[in-house]
């Protein structure tokens, strides 16, 4: 089962759910953002993807420059982002043991 960590409100989650639902791909939709991701969510979803938490940081955010410009280690931004979900980038596709941050939208179609 495809899993979407995303926010119903982004247009790019928008067109994310845009593009799956026009191939026909079923997925199952997480609202992070509402819901909350534990710590080791967080690992796995960046494990999965092969990304570091500074480079998931979703730099529009209040705080993530703050972070960045403090030198935060992994654990420390994880953990930030546990606390404040908002600071995670989105959307986020989820296949298996694979995972990629969906900005384009079509680079969920690498893992599909």
């Amino acid at each position: 089962m495809i899993t979407v960590y995303e926010k119903p409100a982004c247009t790019t989650c928008k067109n994310l759910v845009k593009l799956l639902e026009e191939n026909g791909i079923e997925f199952e939709s997480i609202e992070y953002q509402v819901e909350g991701l534990t710590e080791p969510e967080i690992r796995d979803l960046l494990a999965k993807s092969g990304m570091t938490a500074a480079e998931a940081l979703r730099m529009r955010e209040a705080g993530a420059k703050e972070l960045k410009a403090a030198g935060a280690t992994e654990d420390e931004i994880v953990a930030a982002m546990a606390e404040r979900p908002v600071l995670l980038q989105r959307p986020f596709v989820v296949n298996g043991d694979r995972a990629v941050m969906a900005r384009p939208v079509e680079r969920a179609l690498e893992i599909l």
